[in-house]
């Protein structure tokens, strides 16, 4: 399987240099930018099978980073 690049700035192109901006001035911002991906390559690792787990912990990853990328993207159009 070829893994998709999640990073935000893949995801969101047309906000890289907001999303550079607030990692820098906004605390909230980076702490859950960092969380992000952190997920991401967690998930990445399940995707690629170097971390094998079941089907639902995958699962509940990919939620978890689309939680994380909505509130992150919410506060880029904030």
């Amino acid at each position: 399987m070829i893994n998709e690049h999640h990073d935000l700035i893949h995801e969101f192109p047309e906000h890289r240099e907001r999303i550079h901006e607030m990692k820098m001035q906004d605390a909230r911002f980076s702490r859950l930018f960092d969380e992000y991906h952190q997920v991401t390559k967690t998930v990445e690792k399940m995707e690629a099978e170097i971390e094998p787990v079941c089907t639902r912990t995958e699962e509940e990853a990919k939620i978890k980073r689309l939680k994380l990328k909505d509130e992150l993207y919410a506060m880029l159009q904030a």
